[in-house]
C-alpha cells in the first residue's frame, strides 16, 4: 500500500512541478535540461521504490502509474477544466505583428523564439509579417502569417 501512495504523491507532485515550469518541447532541450531530466528520473525512481527493490514492488509502482495515466485520460475527456490544467491551453503570444509581452514573459518566450519558428515554418523574417504566433499546449510555436 505504501508503494501506491508514494507513486500517487510523486506523480501528482511531478505533474504540478512540470506544469509550473512551463511549456517546453524536447526539441528545445538544452544540455542542462537533459542532465536535469536524468537527475529527476533517478530521484523519482528512488522516491517511488524506497528501500524495496523487489519485483513485486516494481510491478505495483508500474501498475499504479498506468492506472493514473488511464484515470487522467478519462478525467481529461470528461472535464475541460482538468484537461486545461493537466495539458495547458494554447496561448496567443503575438498578434498582428505586436508581441504580447506579459504573455511572452509568463511563458518565458522571447522574440527570437517567435522569429525562429516563423523562419522555419513559414519563411518569414519579420514580426510584422506574422498575424498570430501561438504557443501550443506541447510547447511548439505555430505561426499564422499576415495576409499580404
Amino acid at each position: 500500500m505504501a508503494a501506491i501512495v508514494r507513486t500517487v504523491v510523486i506523480c501528482f507532485g511531478l505533474l504540478v512541478l512540470f506544469r509550473l515550469s512551463g511549456k517546453r518541447t524536447l526539441k528545445e532541450t538544452t544540455n542542462f535540461d537533459f542532465v536535469l531530466f536524468l537527475v529527476i528520473g533517478e530521484a523519482t525512481q528512488q522516491a517511488l521504490l524506497g528501500n524495496d527493490f523487489s519485483l513485486t514492488n516494481g510491478l505495483i509502482v508500474i501498475a499504479t502509474l498506468l492506472l493514473l495515466d488511464i484515470g487522467f485520460s478519462i478525467l481529461k475527456q470528461r472535464s475541460p477544466m482538468v484537461a486545461a490544467w493537466v495539458e495547458g491551453e494554447p496561448l496567443i503570444i503575438l498578434q498582428n505583428g505586436r508581441p504580447l509581452r506579459d504573455r511572452m514573459d509568463r511563458a518565458r518566450v522571447d522574440e527570437e523564439d517567435i522569429l525562429e519558428a516563423a523562419r522555419e515554418l513559414q519563411g518569414l523574417e519579420r514580426l510584422d509579417q506574422i498575424r498570430y504566433a501561438v504557443l501550443e499546449r506541447n510547447g511548439t510555436i505555430t505561426i499564422i502569417p499576415a495576409e499580404s
